[in-house]
């Protein structure tokens, strides 16, 4: 059986990733802040920090923006997430 993904996710045509020196969160960076691990949207590009991190500035970016789709900015991971359909994806 084939998995079917959501337009959202489908939409992807290439994930972005931040530069090796932007591996931050650019709203913890601002107000002095920690992050655990990192997101980058994929309709925007800005690299917020994930909801295990104090703040959750990616679902807050979510929120207020209504971007879709994030992937993991870590090191050796590559998936997708998409907010609205709470569906996961690798790359």
């Amino acid at each position: 059986m084939e998995e079917q993904f959501c337009k959202h996710l489908q939409d992807i045509r290439e994930v972005k990733l931040p530069a090796e020196d932007e591996h931050v969160c650019e709203e913890c960076i601002k107000h002095n802040g920690r992050w655990v691990h990192l997101r980058t949207c994929q309709t925007c590009g800005a690299t917020l920090c994930c909801d295990a991190s104090p703040a959750r500035h990616m679902t807050a970016h979510y929120h207020a923006t209504g971007h879709p789709v994030v992937a993991s900015a870590e090191p050796g991971e590559q998936w997708l997430w998409c907010y609205p359909d709470q569906q996961f994806a690798d790359y």
